[in-house]
């Protein structure tokens, strides 16, 4: 059974609950996130209830304080498929209003959590605050839980190469260019998905040609040249790649562009929808005397992703 997305309190059916629950934004649904979904599926299963998320839409900050609201790493329908490969069953996305907002941490602990999600369980990190302005943590939790019938339970800090693993690191680690760290964090790489569009042409008379990606993303990398792996949303076909993004300065700039080339031959049809995975980072973008020189270098950096390949054996036929 697929994963039950539910969007608003009254769209949750009566037998929502009892559950085993999560909270929070999740955006990327990154390691310390499926740590704790899994262990929110692991308990669910073991004592016959459901294992859920509760999530926001939009983020809570972009009404309470919209100039320190991130831009985020991956969309709601996303970040669901995530959740379902990590154990998680249902999912309840609450419209983020100043109705919401305006909840006691007494109020929300009772009146959704309690009462109308029959929460069993609550699973939240350490750094998990609630309630009118943020005024809630996890030590009103847990009392509200015993008062209210749930049982609170406190995730610690999950690392990876040091550093603790959380949203707003993965997001500044991807634009600065560092993907192989930000994947680590991630269990994944990051990705963009978009529709291929036409290019300027310059690529298939003077250079080499390559797929041109629009995206709605908002968390975008570092300009520069990427190993990457390309997939055609639309039938699956998966193919090694390398990946330029930024302003074309050997041709007088302009537009920020995502530019593909792939290592692997494209069979019709090319590819509509496309998502590009970044692995590994080449080199900066730079501008070149010509188009002949930015060839050659283009070359050079499609055998750094061959050999980039051969070395990791990362693409999974």
């Amino acid at each position: 059974m697929s994963i039950r997305v539910y969007h608003g309190l009254q769209s949750a059916p009566p037998d929502f609950g009892p559950c085993a629950l999560t909270i929070g934004n999740f955006d990327g649904v990154h390691a310390a996130h499926r740590r704790i979904m899994e262990q929110v599926s692991a308990l669910a299963g073991a004592r016959g209830w459901k294992a859920a998320v509760l999530t926001f839409d939009p983020h809570p900050a972009r009404l309470v304080a919209p100039e320190r609201a991130p831009s985020l790493m991956t969309s709601l329908p996303q970040r669901s498929a995530f959740m379902e490969s990590a154990g998680i069953q249902e999912v309840l996305v609450l419209p983020f209003t100043w109705e919401i907002a305006r909840l006691t941490p007494e109020e929300f602990a009772r009146d959704v959590l309690a009462a109308r999600l029959q929460a069993r369980f609550v699973l939240v990190g350490e750094n998990f605050r609630f309630g009118a302005k943020a005024s809630g943590n996890t030590a009103t939790l847990a009392e509200l839980g015993v008062r209210y019938g749930f049982e609170t339970r406190i995730f610690p800090a999950v690392r990876r190469r040091g550093r603790i693993v959380s949203s707003s690191e993965i997001r500044r680690l991807i634009r600065s260019g560092n993907v192989y760290l930000a994947g680590r964090m991630l269990e994944r790489p990051h990705f963009l998905e978009g529709t291929v569009v036409s290019g300027h042409g310059v690529g298939s008379k003077q250079t080499v040609p390559t797929l041109n990606l629009e995206t709605a993303a908002e968390v975008l990398p570092a300009n520069g040249v990427y190993v990457t792996r390309t997939t055609d949303l639309d039938n699956g076909r998966r193919w090694r790649s390398i990946t330029n993004i930024g302003n074309r300065p050997t041709f007088g700039g302009g537009g920020l562009s995502i530019e593909t080339f792939l290592l692997d031959p494209l069979e019709d049809p090319s590819p509509a929808r496309i998502r590009v995975e970044f692995l590994h980072r080449v080199r900066d973008e730079r501008k070149f005397d010509g188009p002949a020189a930015l060839k050659a270098q283009i070359l050079r950096d499609v055998d750094h992703a061959k050999a980039w390949f051969r070395r990791t054996d990362i693409l999974v036929s």
